[in-house]
């Protein structure tokens, strides 16, 4: 799947917000240590991502012609700052219709409109590949996330207390949210 937009974020920059491609692979992989680095609110950690550059250009190929799935960069000065994305939940009948969405952003670049731009383009790309429900696991204490989602119309469904083990602070309640888009 392909999605290319440019916006200009709160600080007047410009950034690109594209689905990523083969080339972007080693930036995506840098992108992804630096986030695990910087938060304790996603599923892994840095010593955990231990895809090669071939594996990371081959999922990034896969996504790229995908019909209903996406990895999406969000790119400042030609740099990779943030990822999202919208996988399947699965494909049998009756999943069919749900994706799961994605996102991360380096610190530096907080408040700034990504998050928001990310997520505006996930629900697109969602909508083109005729998902009618977007769906989403977020740690309790990640208040912004939590807020951007409501903003979109993401409404919580459950919560699991003992959801992450954390490394560093033990468990983490995590929250279920979805985004019914038909």
């Amino acid at each position: 799947m392909k999605y290319y937009e440019n916006i200009k974020l709160k600080n007047n920059m410009v950034c690109i917000i594209r689905n990523a491609t083969i080339t972007d692979a080693k930036g995506v992989l840098e992108n992804t240590k630096i986030i695990r680095e910087e938060t304790d609110f996603l599923l892994s950690y840095p010593d955990e991502i231990n895809f090669s550059v071939e594996e990371k250009e081959k999922f990034l190929e896969d996504k790229e012609n995908s019909p209903c799935e996406i990895q999406i960069c969000a790119l400042v000065d030609d740099r990779i700052v943030g990822l999202a994305g919208i996988s399947a939940v699965g494909s049998k009948d009756k999943v069919k219709h749900r994706a799961e969405l994605g996102i991360s952003i380096e610190k530096a670049y907080y408040g700034k409109g990504i998050g928001t731009a990310l997520t505006k383009a996930c629900i697109e790309c969602a909508k083109t590949a005729d998902y009618r429900q977007l769906e989403l696991e977020v740690v309790a204490e990640n208040t912004n996330a939590i807020a951007l989602y409501r903003k979109f119309g993401f409404t919580e469904t459950g919560r699991n207390p003992r959801g992450f083990c954390s490394r560093y602070t033990g468990w983490q309640e995590l929250i279920s949210m979805l985004l019914e888009l038909d």
